[in-house]
């Protein structure tokens, strides 16, 4: 009976581990597929092929090229998404240039700009996208921002402070307007630091 037994629990632990490994691997060409396609140009049959896969088979793990969108965009985001745990930190003072600092991190390192650089572009070309996108950032960093601002107009601020560097992220490392694109990092978060600081905690 145990002999009989153990070789049954091994199978079943290769089983999720592959499975594992099959959803990361689709989530992976997910992302590239929507890097070099966008939105609208992506589909679940060509991720499929690409990751050698049934689209049955994404469909199962994902759902619609919607759902798969928002995973990927989870991923990808995931550093903003704890933006109000680390950057507020039960502190006010000094927060827009942490949140400043994170976010010009996020888009100056090559590995997580790139797919960066696709969710943006896939939201500004399609509303679907773009639904997602601003689903996901409401409800995961700008609400949670503001509930931790305990300030008039909260929600209003955290929004503005989002604007402040969304904007200056699209002229930057998607329009790539000089001489901003150029620009010295540490420069402009000295210039926005204090910006965003006033929009999130003035009177």
């Amino acid at each position: 009976m145990t002999d009989t037994a153990a070789p049954r629990r091994g199978r079943g632990r290769r089983t999720r581990s592959e499975a594992a490994d099959t959803r990361a691997r689709i989530l992976a060409v997910a992302r590239e597929e929507f890097s070099e396609r966008g939105y609208e140009k992506t589909s679940v049959r060509g991720i499929a092929k690409a990751a050698g896969v049934d689209s049955a088979l994404v469909h199962h793990y994902f759902g619609t090229k919607e759902q798969i969108f928002e995973a990927a965009v989870e991923v990808a985001f995931a550093p903003a998404f704890r933006a109000p745990d680390t950057v507020l930190d039960g502190s006010l003072e000094g927060a827009g240039e942490r949140l400043t600092r994170m976010i010009f991190g996020l888009w100056e390192n090559p590995v997580t700009r790139a797919p960066l650089l696709a969710i943006v572009r896939s939201a500004v070309n399609n509303e679907s996208a773009a639904a997602v996108f601003r689903k996901l950032i409401a409800a995961q960093v700008l609400r949670r921002i503001a509930e931790q601002l305990d300030l008039p107009d909260a929600e209003l601020r955290a929004e503005l402070a989002a604007a402040q560097l969304v904007g200056v992220a699209m002229m930057r490392y998607v329009i790539k307007i000089e001489p901003i694109a150029s620009a010295d990092p540490e420069w402009l978060i000295a210039r926005l630091a204090p910006v965003v600081q006033g929009h999130l905690t003035s009177p």
